[in-house]
């Protein structure tokens, strides 16, 4: 005879209302909006949505933007031979997976170096439509690029970090890059000055501690943003009408003993020829040393009309420094905030230490409203550009001092205190160093 419970078999409690409508409201939220969320988490975290329902499960396979970088691929192991294994390996993994187009790939994990791997994983690139490549490599020597990551024709952004660059005969450059940042890359002349000329929307262009070529002739229309810092002999712009955004840095000393090829018109109105609309400059390390080569007029025969912020350094000691640092002042009529920053490695007395009142004759800065002057010691040279600024700023309204050191901050204090301004309302602000 068959045992027939006289008792209800208990059955599994039911999740209460409010947490099924819950879990019903992430299962079926719009595919926009699951595609919005995936796009803000890591790449770790988008796989990891995959247990929240059937519906999230093969949702990251779609993603179009594929970051691998320290925190969306964590791998512990101190075997540097299986680090570079399972960082393969996972890349294989989600390439393999992945469906529809890829919009977006960085590779950027501090623990990988150059591998053949990377070979492949561009020519795969290479075969659909990516529009920013990012790749740097923090191990290693350079890493060869590919000759396939030049017949990505869709790239809109191309960063590159510790790579060399090759580009084969019948490259004829990006023709929809807009943004190009170069670090630590090996490139000769005339394959760099192809690829600048070869690319006609390009719009940002970075350039950061390269080799293998020394001129910066750069030919880009479009260009509006140019960062550069590396060594270099020459620079020079051609087209570059619309460029806005100028931070240049020069490595090195460029002594005043070279034979430059700036002709009788100096370095200084060479560089500002095609730079008409520029609208903010940074002129770091070396660079005012590049810009006085050569003959230094009082003014530009074109003035910089649109040049609203300009960052200086210099040493206060190099007469010529000096004059071309003047000779900016004077050919910005409408510049607003002032950045003058001490070049103290150079302050030793020398021949160009003879810099007397007579240069800084009267010029009003009549949109000259903040002022920022850091690393000076106190010397005659620093003293007459801070009265020279003060006596001829009738709008400013704040200048900050801040010395290089502790040492005669008293009496540089009693000597501000003493210039006249122009400005009543000029508020100076002295910082401890």
């Amino acid at each position: 005879m068959a045992y027939v419970p006289t008792q209800k078999q208990r059955e599994p409690p039911e999740l209460p209302c409010n947490l099924r409508i819950e879990v019903d409201r992430i299962s079926n939220l719009p595919g926009h909006i699951i595609d919005k969320i995936l796009s803000h988490l890591s790449l770790r975290d988008a796989v990891r949505t995959s247990i929240l329902s059937t519906k999230w499960r093969y949702k990251w396979i779609t993603l179009p933007y594929l970051v691998f970088d320290n925190q969306s691929v964590l791998v512990s192991a101190q075997d540097q031979t299986l680090v570079k294994n399972k960082l393969v390996s996972i890349v294989d993994h989600v390439l393999l997976l992945h469906t529809g187009p890829i919009h977006k790939f960085k590779l950027s994990h501090r623990d990988l170096q150059g591998v053949s791997d990377i070979d492949r994983w561009i020519l795969f690139l290479s075969r659909g439509s990516v529009k920013e490549f990012i790749l740097e490599i923090w191990k290693g020597h350079r890493y060869r690029l590919p000759s396939s990551i030049y017949s990505c024709q869709k790239l809109i952004h191309l960063e590159l970090f510790n790579c060399l660059l090759k580009p084969p005969s019948n490259f004829n450059g990006f023709r929809s890059l807009k943004s190009l940042d170069l670090q630590h890359i090996t490139m000769d002349q005339l394959a760099f000055e192809h690829m600048i000329s070869s690319c006609p929307l390009l719009e940002r262009l970075t350039l950061m501690n390269f080799d293998g070529f020394t001129l910066l002739n750069i030919h880009a229309p479009n260009l509006l943003f140019f960062d550069v810092g590396g060594v270099f002999e020459d620079v020079s712009f051609r087209d570059t009408f619309h460029l806005a955004v100028v931070s240049i840095g020069l490595y090195v000393n460029t002594g005043n003993e070279r034979n430059l090829s700036f002709g009788s018109s100096g370095n200084l109105i060479k560089f500002f020829a095609c730079l008409p609309h520029i609208q903010r400059l940074e002129v770091q390390s070396f660079f005012l040393k590049y810009l006085a080569a050569g003959t230094i007029p009082g003014k530009l025969p074109k003035p910089c009309v649109d040049l609203s912020f300009l960052s200086i350094r210099i040493n206060f000691n190099d007469i010529e420094e000096n004059l071309a640092a003047l000779c900016l002042l004077r050919s910005c009529p409408n510049l607003q905030e002032l950045e003058m920053l001490a070049r103290t490695e150079d302050q030793a007395p020398s021949r160009a230490a003879t810099n007397t009142a007579e240069n800084f004759q009267s010029f009003p800065f009549n949109q000259l409203r903040i002022v920022k002057i850091v690393g000076i010691s106190g010397i005659r040279q620093e003293l007459y550009f801070i009265n020279f600024l003060l006596a001829n700023t009738p709008v400013l309204e704040r200048m900050t001092v801040k010395p290089a050191s502790m040492d005669g901050g008293w009496e540089l204090v009693k000597e501000l205190l003493r210039f006249r301004r122009a400005s009543m309302h000029a508020e100076i602000i002295y910082l401890d160093p």
